[in-house]
């Protein structure tokens, strides 16, 4: 069997996207995914305007999923569950003309798996070293044969093998919080069909998201020392502990979800890189530029990627340059989008009194338009190539 004009490493959102972008240019593309099947676990995530138009352009319509649910009712709330701002989700969608949805991770992957169609999704198969060989790559695999391929695409996650290759180990950043996620069967008289509220404290927030098919998303985060986020090894108890005295539907959620539902992650990214790949090898997604989750633009902006990227190759007759093509085509859009997720961290998980006063007194009086437009910015993308 030949070897695919290009590898793409890593079966999630971005490297999915990527696959099917590029087998509607004509382009031979197979991909290698390192667990040994579909993940059967995982939570949510948010696919914003920007995404959705995205994957309509390749024919995809995640609206009519029915574990799927388009944003309609966005609040901000404080701890207590006392009311800061409602926005309307409609007026989002409108401004953008394509849906803001909140989506099961493990859907969004079934959804892209079957858009794939018969491009080869090759499981089991974990990269340990990659290595330019001539004008091709080659990746190294274990308990699987080597990949070789004409290009390399780094799409393999936050721990990206692939990274590590084109720019050497880095440290993540850590942000001094810690996150816990879970997805639920849980209903509160206070949450809509397509309601999203996001609960601010001091130094903790609560995202509490109805995904459809009566599941309900949630989210957690409390400040603490860096090293207690990368290694909590507490439970569910832990956490009632620490939301205790929040609105009802924030303690409620919590106590209903199933220990073995939980999943803890500190709050980190990396440094923005300056370069992205070399000769034959690139990289996308979280490999490429992973981000605080404030502006749900980590999926969203690696969906982006992958149409970008199967624009550079259509287009470029050379595939490195292709590849350098994209690169320097994404780097100003996502590194914006990495800067304005930290900045808005940094609000949101503000721990000091008289900051999250004015925080939420800023929010609570700030004109309507301003809010929305804010809003709206970083979901702004052009389906048009501009290089």
């Amino acid at each position: 069997m030949s070897p695919p004009a290009i590898a793409v490493v890593g079966a999630g959102v971005g490297g999915l996207t990527a696959a099917i972008a590029l087998r509607a240019m004509g382009i031979d593309v197979e991909v290698f995914e390192s667990a040994p099947a579909p993940r059967a676990t995982g939570t949510a995530l948010g696919i914003a305007s920007n995404a959705t138009k995205v994957l309509r352009s390749l024919g995809i319509d995640l609206t009519t999923d029915a574990c799927c649910r388009v944003l309609e009712h966005f609040e901000l709330r404080t701890a207590s569950g006392a009311l800061i701002r409602a926005l309307p989700g409609t007026a989002i969608t409108a401004a953008l003309k394509h849906p803001f949805v909140s989506i099961h991770r493990n859907e969004l992957i079934r959804t892209l798996s079957a858009a794939a169609g018969d491009t080869p999704i090759h499981y089991g198969t974990e990269v340990t070293e990659v290595a330019i060989e001539g004008r091709g790559v080659r990746a190294t695999c274990i308990a699987a044969p080597d990949i070789r391929a004409a290009v390399l695409v780094g799409a393999d996650g936050f721990r990206s093998t692939v990274r590590s290759m084109v720019a050497g180990d880095q440290t993540p950043i850590d942000y001094g919080y810690a996150c816990w996620l879970a997805t639920v069967r849980f209903a509160h008289p206070r949450m809509m069909p397509g309601y999203t509220g996001h609960y601010w404290g001091r130094g903790q927030r609560f995202g509490l998201i109805d995904i459809g098919g009566g599941m309900t998303y949630w989210w957690a985060t409390k400040n603490m020392p860096a090293a207690q986020a990368r290694d909590w090894g507490g439970g569910k108890e832990e956490i009632l502990a620490m939301f205790d005295g929040w609105a009802p539907e924030v303690v409620e959620t919590i106590d209903h979800t199933p220990a073995e539902a939980l999943i803890s992650v500190p709050g980190q990214d990396r440094p923005f890189l300056k370069k992205w790949g070399t000769g034959p090898v690139t990289l996308l997604g979280d490999a490429a530029h992973p981000m605080l989750t404030s502006r749900s633009q980590g999926a969203s902006s690696a969906v982006e990627d992958g149409y970008i990227l199967a624009e550079a190759m259509a287009r470029v007759p050379d595939p490195v340059q292709a590849l350098r093509t994209y690169e320097n085509m994404r780097r100003s859009r996502t590194r914006m989008l990495v800067n304005s997720s930290r900045r808005l961290n940094r609000l949101e998980q503000a721990q000091n009194p008289v900051v999250c006063a004015a925080r939420n007194l800023g929010m609570r009086w700030a004109p309507m338009r301003s809010v929305i437009g804010q809003t709206v910015r970083p979901m702004k993308f052009d389906l048009g190539w501009t290089q």
